[in-house]
């Protein structure tokens, strides 16, 4: 189907950096974040659970590196993981310098936390000789107390402002393979502070809403906020925060951006909240369809609406619909088409080998490009 014009958006443009193999910014593919909550020093539970998110589409996997005994694990963590792996470091810039040496392909630090200007020189050092890049980490929660000061509380200004002065110390050091954040558990805080960044410099911007909170409450401030500066065509690389398993935040962050538009995998589902004119239990067939078609990568778009008040229009705009109907004989659809009736014993199976076959033709037809 073609765009909408309605639908376009117009992404700002960037410097492009890479995160080991993946690039982030330019024309890149906006990317898809998730952190480890496993001690980074258990290798086994580490692995298992970036293997896990790695299942769910992830892009770029960041794990926390307190101590050396993080940073040595660090190495065997990289070497059976498929995606790049970013160290998380905070104040101790010897942490950042054996991340580099055990193959992180990324260092999230904040220049300023690491102390003098020749411990900042000895970290870019150690990034430009293993071929690392950074991610300048600026949060409401954590700024500088000459900012505080000055502002006299967080704000947009204080943020932008905190960013740019740790930019410029990478900058004064010839570095400029970075990204930047400046997050905030506040929506509006976040995205007006997105949003003076992306106006103040041309770096790649990683976007997310700090410590948003549980998979629901979470996952509505992290739409809003992502979801707004997205449409706005900020941003190049995503983390939704959950107080839920890394994989959920990676699935979140992927519906954001199917929802925009941005970016397609796996099955989107259309489906109605359901009423007494539903044809079947549309809230039980969508939640065991979900299920059976979590496998599946390709975008595939399917329908499934109770009734057919709705059913028809949206079965047009999607690859596969189901209508419900009366006597439990319910209309299927294939590309956008009423093609047969099924009835309720038949249908889950039914659909999900429609949504396989189709998923099969999509990435047979990718695989010859």
């Amino acid at each position: 189907m073609s765009v909408r014009p309605y639908r376009h958006i117009a992404r700002r443009k960037t410097r492009l950096i890479h995160v080991g193999a993946v690039p982030v910014g330019g024309d890149a593919p906006i990317t898809v974040q998730t952190m480890t909550n496993t001690l980074t020093s258990d290798v086994a539970a580490t692995v298992a659970q970036i293997r896990r998110a790695e299942a769910a589409g992830v892009d770029i996997v960041r794990v926390s590196c307190p101590d050396e005994e993080s940073t040595r694990a660090l190495r065997d963590i990289v070497s059976q993981v498929a995606v790049p792996v970013v160290a998380d470091i905070h104040f101790h810039y010897k942490r950042a310098i054996e991340a580099a040496e055990a193959g992180a392909a990324c260092l999230r630090i904040n220049p300023g936390n690491i102390g003098s200007a020749e411990r900042v020189r000895e970290v870019v050092k150690a990034a430009r000789d293993h071929g690392c890049s950074m991610r300048i980490g600026v949060n409401a929660g954590s700024l500088e107390k000459h900012l505080l000061e000055k502002y006299g509380e967080p704000c947009p200004e204080a943020m932008v402002e905190s960013a740019m002065e740790h930019a410029r110390m990478l900058e004064d050091n010839d570095f400029f393979e970075f990204k930047i954040s400046v997050k905030a558990s506040d929506v509006f805080l976040a995205v007006a502070a997105y949003r003076g960044l992306a106006e103040a410099c041309d770096y790649p911007l990683h976007l997310g809403i700090t410590e948003a909170g549980g998979l629901i409450g979470g996952t509505v401030k992290s739409s809003l906020g992502i979801g707004a500066l997205l449409w706005a065509g900020i941003g190049d690389t995503i983390r939704v925060s959950l107080s839920a398993p890394p994989e959920d935040e990676v699935k979140v962050g992927y519906e954001i951006l199917k929802t925009l538009g941005i970016r397609a995998r796996g099955v989107r589902v259309v489906s109605c909240p359901s009423c007494a004119r539903q044809g079947f239990d549309v809230v039980s067939t969508v939640e065991t369809l979900e299920k059976r078609l979590a496998h599946i990568t390709a975008p595939v778009t399917l329908s499934i609406i109770g009734c057919v008040v709705n059913g028809p229009g949206e079965a047009r705009e999607t690859m596969v619909g189901l209508t419900g109907g009366g006597g439990d004989s319910h209309m299927v659809y294939v590309a956008g088409t009423p093609d047969h009736k099924i009835d309720g014993a038949a249908m889950i199976d039914h659909i999900v080998d429609l949504v396989e076959a189709k998923a099969a033709e999509l990435d047979a037809a990718k695989r010859k490009d």
